[in-house]
């Protein structure tokens, strides 16, 4: 799972009105509150992207393969307490819990903990983008070009910025 900065706004914005308008919360002022949830998950993309970059200096330091890239990053992450991939959810979730709590624009918050995060889970889940289904989609429109070539990959690239371009997901 994949959160892009581009949809944050979206995302705390249907949080927000989601949790007021089942009464789940209570905010003094919408627009604060949406703000705080934005922070939130701007933290998580800018957390995210401090430990792909760790990542890629342990790798080069201790001179591994690019395939250590994914195990390298999970084990920074799990010394963090940072959730990755599917771990991703719960983490943002919890630090939406925690953020709600201590906000001074949250007056109330009436649900439990559990109703709370199945709701944000349905919300973000349903915001984010599962990169294996980005994978396919790239694969299907270039599969006349013959895998492990560098115009395969060159060709995979562009195909992946204009996807992604066409569905607001800069990152």
């Amino acid at each position: 799972m994949k959160l892009y900065a581009a949809k944050v706004d979206g995302i705390a914005k249907e949080i927000v009105t989601d949790l007021t308008s089942a009464g789940d919360i209570e905010v003094s002022n919408k627009r604060e509150a949406e703000l705080d949830v934005s922070a939130v998950l701007r933290e998580y993309i800018r957390q995210d992207r401090d430990l792909t970059e760790r990542a890629k200096d342990t790798i080069e330091i201790r001179n591994l393969p690019q395939s250590a890239m994914g195990r390298t990053k999970r084990l920074l992450a799990d010394k963090k307490g940072f959730g990755l991939g599917e771990d991703a959810v719960g983490w943002i979730c919890t630090q939406l819990l925690e953020t709600f709590m201590q906000s001074a624009h949250v007056d109330e918050v009436f649900a439990t903990d559990g109703t709370l995060i199945r709701k944000m889970k349905n919300i973000l889940v349903k915001n984010m983008d599962d990169d294996d289904t980005l994978d396919k989609e790239v694969r299907s429109r270039i599969k006349n070009i013959e895998q492990g070539t560098s115009s395969w990959e060159i060709e995979y690239q562009k195909v992946m910025e204009q996807i992604k371009s066409s569905r607001g997901l800069e990152e």
